[in-house]
């Protein structure tokens, strides 16, 4: 008997990348209009591409563990975790701290906010989706070779 091979439906892939790209154009357009000093401007661009590439590499690591122990094999290395685990929180924190110390309007700071962390949740989903969508081709790879 073969077995299944559990993929999201189609409808769901098109609305993570929805969600993705709302998230991103929000963010991109709240930090492009965003008053003050050209530094703060700069300081929180960076904070968010600190942020939003620590999150797809956080995903990958816990994914990857999860991975390793199901396969019966050693997890990555501590000083690798550490790392990683160490760069996310220090991303959002320098970018929380950033936020909250620039002097603007505090509806601003709100919208700023809330568009970050909406971009980091669905930073997160489109990850496993992806991630999801790569071992749903390469299971059918392998149930295709082992029927030859």
């Amino acid at each position: 008997m073969r077995a299944s091979i559990q993929r999201d439906i189609r409808a769901w892939q098109l609305q993570v990348w929805i969600s993705f790209g709302i998230a991103a154009l929000l963010c991109a357009t709240g930090l492009a209009w965003l008053p003050g000093r050209d530094l703060d401007r700069v300081f929180m661009i960076m904070g968010y591409f600190f942020c939003l590439t620590n999150a797809f590499v956080l995903a990958k690591l816990v994914r990857d563990g999860e991975q390793a122990r199901l396969e019966g094999r050693g997890p990555d290395t501590p000083m690798f975790k550490y790392v990683v685990w160490t760069g996310f929180f220090l991303a959002m924190g320098l970018t929380g701290w950033g936020l909250v110390r620039m002097e603007i309007n505090e509806t601003y700071k709100a919208f700023l906010g809330v568009g970050w962390l909406y971009l980091i949740s669905s930073a997160f989903t489109l990850a496993k989706t992806l991630r999801d969508k790569h071992e749903a081709d390469r299971a059918e790879a392998r149930a295709a070779h082992d029927a030859l």
